[in-house]
């Protein structure tokens, strides 16, 4: 595991370095956050104290002296010395980057924390940036990131739409998934490569990435190695030869999750109802129609699966007996239907996970009140690992939509009775699919 220094500056993209933190440390990677000034308005340094359990680095002059010894072991963030946390860092990320800091950077300044730090470190690093679109527009920023590439950072060049300001364009923080690929790459042996010398202050560490063209592959794509089984779309159960009962799912957030792990290096068995879209390349598709075709195709592949998301809108019932001829509306003014339960695939696949905890189990749970309750209940009652839900009123979210709104919720809270709650803002479905498969990675034992 690696040994990131994180860099946020002041943004309102500041929120997502959080995702960043908890992601990189559930992973198993060591992160140390430094925060500038500005930052600390946006997100309080006791945050990422919390998500990585190191102290945040904040002061760029102790208030007291400092502590001999390592700095993991010293709580208090004045002690912080830049220079100690420039030569054990593995990889430097800034995310975001304002243009004031990139400016910063590239006028070689050491003014706080960061930029000392910055200033003192030898190894690859990656810049975030994220600001105003006409801010990122100004030949002074492009300038100025043409000289840090030239001072060897890599940049990814950051995303379009409605920035926070209100205007439209360049401006938007990458999404965390994206940063944490570049990442990979960089400690695999990327375009700058991992340090391969320099102090240590820890001493050395046999884990760490080793460079070449199969570390690179394997930290470019994160789920190499790894059997992945995602349900998707609607099912349908006949009433006669004629009609069915269905509902309004389209298949495309379990299409975009087996695209994306098989993006992203996973064998992928995909097990869908009856769409409208192209198989996903690189998966292999099973295609079913019925709950209980689906719940034999999933029990077929369900063991040997390390990740299984459960993505499809399954139909609860079914008829009680199928018609062997189209029903006839003959003057009828109404018609009565016996409804049995169908399999609770979800159910099924918690109760029959791995005990080593090599094997995670995702949910999702589509409601229209009480959003939150009944998807802690749901994640609890069916044994899952995460449980993934939306709200079908929600703008952007539901059937058929490319985006969605999401709730994350996982196990053990606070009291440990009550789960983990995370709201996560619009994204589209690739994008979302993409931190889902991140995340449920890093929780696998």
């Amino acid at each position: 595991m690696a040994r990131i220094l994180l860099g946020v500056t002041g943004s309102i993209a500041a929120f997502k370095a959080c995702h960043l933190a908890s992601d990189w440390t559930k992973a198993g990677h060591t992160v140390r956050v430094v925060e500038t000034a500005a930052a600390e308005r946006f997100v309080t340094p006791l945050t990422f104290t919390s998500l990585t359990g190191e102290p945040t680095r904040t002061a760029m002059f102790p208030d007291s002296p400092a502590v001999p010894g390592d700095v993991a072991a010293n709580p208090a963030p004045a002690t912080i010395n830049h220079v100690k946390d420039a030569a054990w860092a593995d990889l430097l990320v800034v995310a975001p980057a304002s243009a004031d800091v990139i400016a910063r950077i590239a006028a070689g300044m050491a003014d706080d924390t960061l930029t000392a730090t910055i200033l003192a470190y030898e190894g690859p690093k990656l810049l975030c940036p994220a600001m105003n679109v006409h801010m990122y527009d100004n030949p002074a920023t492009r300038r100025n990131l043409d000289v840090c590439r030239d001072f060897g950072w890599t940049v990814l060049d950051p995303a379009s739409g409605t920035l926070a300001c209100g205007d439209t364009g360049r401006g938007r923080m990458p999404e965390p998934e994206e940063i944490e690929r570049a990442a990979a790459t960089l400690l695999a042996g990327g375009p700058d490569g991992p340090r391969e010398d320099g102090p240590q202050e820890n001493g050395p560490q046999e884990s760490r990435p080793q460079g070449g063209a199969d570390a690179q592959a394997t930290a470019s794509l994160p789920l190499m190695g790894l059997n992945v089984l995602v349900t998707a779309g609607p099912t349908q159960e006949p009433l006669d030869p004629v009609r069915y009962l269905t509902n309004h799912s389209t298949g495309k957030m379990g299409y975009a999750l087996a695209a994306s792990a098989a993006e992203l290096g996973a064998h992928v068995t995909l097990v869908s109802g009856p769409v409208a879209l192209e198989e996903p390349e690189g998966v292999d598709v099973v295609h079913v129609t019925t709950a209980r075709d689906m719940f034999e195709a999933v029990s077929d592949s369900f063991a040997a699966a390390d990740i299984t998301v459960m993505a499809a809108a399954v139909g609860d019932f079914r008829v009680e007996e199928i018609a062997p001829e189209k029903i006839k509306k003959a003057g009828r003014e109404s018609i009565t239907l016996t409804l049995v339960a169908n399999p609770d695939i979800l159910a099924w696949a918690g109760g029959r996970k791995r005990d080593d905890g090599s094997q995670v189990l995702c949910g999702f749970a589509m409601e229209t009140e009480h959003l939150v309750r009944n998807a802690a209940r749901k994640l609890a009652g069916k044994h899952c690992d995460m449980l993934v839900a939306n709200d079908l009123r929600e703008p952007g979210a539901g059937f058929a939509t490319d985006t969605n709104v999401v709730t994350v919720l996982t196990p053990g809270g606070p009291d440990e009775q009550t789960p983990h709650i995370e709201h996560w803002d619009l994204m589209d479905k690739t994008t979302l699919a993409k931190r889902l498969l991140l995340r449920l990675a890093a929780l696998r034992k």
